[in-house]
């Protein structure tokens, strides 16, 4: 019950600082173009679970549409590969992924994370497939 609590929370706050309105920020289902993520900074995140909101976050700071898919979610302890403790580090990640945005949108700060020339991730290691 906590975890669905601390969930609406968070996606409420973020619908806040963000001014964007997703009906869901947590739930891992994602797809992107390939042009969107060879223009994200994806390099200036982080390697652990915030990585996902901030790869959204970023696509808002950067005005890309975002269309959204109903996906189930449920939330009880069998489901989740994350502990207590990880959740909160996650939660964490989230707000400051959230208050980041907001600041830098508000011109008080510049942060890597929504640079435009913020590191890029290479995609050219994927070897194209024959035909």
């Amino acid at each position: 019950m906590i975890q669905i609590a601390d969930s609406d929370c968070r996606f409420r706050f973020q619908n806040i600082l963000l001014n964007y309105k997703l009906s869901e920020y947590h739930t891992g289902y994602r797809a992107f173009d390939r042009a969107v993520l060879e223009k994200l900074p994806l390099e200036e995140n982080s390697d652990d679970f915030v990585f996902d909101n901030e790869v959204l976050t970023q696509a808002v700071y950067f005005n890309y549409r975002i269309g959204e898919l109903s996906c189930p979610s449920r939330y009880f302890a069998e489901a989740s590969s994350i502990g207590f403790s990880r959740s909160d580090t996650y939660g964490l990640g989230v707000l400051k992924t959230s208050l980041k945005f907001r600041i830098q949108k508000m011109g008080l700060c510049n942060f890597a994370i929504f640079s435009t020339k913020g590191r890029t991730t290479t995609l050219d290691y994927y070897e194209p497939l024959a035909k």
